[in-house]
This record gives C-alpha cells, sequence and structure tokens, in this order.
C-alpha cells in the first residue's frame, strides 16, 4: 500500500457531537469547565500544548500540564529559565491547545502571559511530591547534559544533601499564567464542517463569535 493511500484510509468523519451557540455557558470559563469535567475520564486530561516564540518570532512548543485555571487565565508550572520560560517571559504571549481526539474537541486559548505570585508558586511547590521537588532542583531544563547518568547522579547528590528537611522553592522555579483574550471550542462535524466558536476579548466585555471550518 502506497503512503497516499494509507493516509486516506486513516480519514475520518466526526458525528459524536455538535456545538451551538445556545449551548454555550455565558463565559469562556465556565465553558472551559464543562469541557474539561467531560475530558476527566481520559488519560491526561490537563495535557496541554503550550506555543510561544521568541521576541524575533521563532516558534516552539511543547506539552506540559495544566495545574490551575480561573477567571484569571490557566497556569502552568516549570523551570524559568528553560527554553519556554524564556520565551514566555521575553515575548510575553503564548497559545494553549487542548487536543481531545477521543471526544472529537479541541480548545484553543491564546493570550497575555504573566507570572504568578511566589506565593501560589510556594504553595503548588510543597503540594508536589518529594521526588518531583528533587526533580525541579536537578533539571537545568532545556540545556545540554552529557547523558543520563549525569541527572542520576546530581539526583542521589540532592537527596543526600535536602535529608529529611523541607525542600526549598527553587528562585528559577515558576508558574506562568496565560490570560485569555481569546478562546476557540472545536467540536468536529461531519463532512469537515466542523463547529468553531469562539469568544474574543473586545474592550471590556467578551463577543462570541462562530469561525469557518
Amino acid at each position: 500500500m502506497d503512503s497516499a493511500r494509507f493516509l486516506a484510509d486513516l480519514r475520518r468523519d466526526y458525528s459524536r457531537a455538535g456545538l451551538s451557540e445556545i449551548d454555550l455557558a455565558p463565559s469562556w470559563l465556565e465553558q472551559f469547565h464543562r469541557w474539561f469535567g467531560d475530558a476527566a475520564a481520559l488519560t491526561e486530561p490537563n495535557a496541554v500544548v503550550l506555543a510561544t516564540a521568541t521576541p524575533d518570532g521563532v516558534p516552539s512548543a511543547r506539552t506540559v500540564l495544566l495545574k490551575a485555571y480561573d477567571e484569571r487565565g490557566l497556569v502552568v508550572f516549570t523551570n524559568l529559565t528553560s527554553r519556554k520560560g524564556r520565551e514566555a517571559l521575553g515575548n510575553p504571549r503564548a497559545t494553549l491547545l487542548f487536543s481531545w481526539v477521543e471526544l472529537e474537541r479541541q480548545i484553543v486559548l491564546e493570550g497575555a502571559v504573566e507570572q504568578v505570585s511566589r506565593a501560589q508558586t510556594e504553595d503548588y511547590f510543597r503540594a508536589r511530591p518529594r521526588r518531583t521537588q528533587i526533580a525541579a532542583w536537578v533539571s537545568h531544563q532545556s540545556a545540554v547534559v552529557a547523558d543520563r547518568p549525569e541527572l542520576e547522579r546530581r539526583q542521589a547528590e540532592l537527596t543526600e544533601r535536602f535529608g529529611d528537611e523541607d525542600i526549598p522553592v527553587p528562585d528559577f522555579w515558576g508558574g506562568l499564567r496565560v490570560v485569555p483574550s481569546a478562546v476557540e471550542f472545536w467540536q468536529g462535524r461531519r463532512d469537515r464542517l466542523h463547529d468553531r466558536l469562539r469568544y474574543r476579548l473586545a474592550g471590556d466585555g467578551w463577543v462570541v463569535e462562530r469561525l469557518s471550518p
């Protein structure tokens, strides 16, 4: 079978559900909460692609885990000296993409990036398992390492160093909040005529727009 035929055989029609304007919640946050709840049974429903770019426009993307959300936006935590941390702070705009294939749904959220408070960072860090607290110290995220044993040696050294003491929050580690200016809810439909409804911030309020598929 040639590759073109193989890809054709993978095509599917989307028929699980639709999304109409009358189905939408009054706010993007409530709609997000509804769909996030629907995705709860999936593997890693909080896995989300975070896309950032350098100040001169070179993009990058990676999968991270959503750790908090409210009316202010969506929060992830990371090493702030990593590639995503540097880009998010140096060019504070980002996009988040949730892809829930089993539900034939996507959410795309665009907005400005801001750091969360140090208090919120500390609260979340202390709630993490101890081994992942140590991992935050071990990893100089995005930096080149010689090999796997280098990481494991550093892990062993830090485990011994901290002993039974409380592990402090690294000063290079923190939370990033994407503050939405647009949130699109995508529902797959038959014949590729998908439903795309977007909440967009306009002045002091939000408008809802249907986008062509």
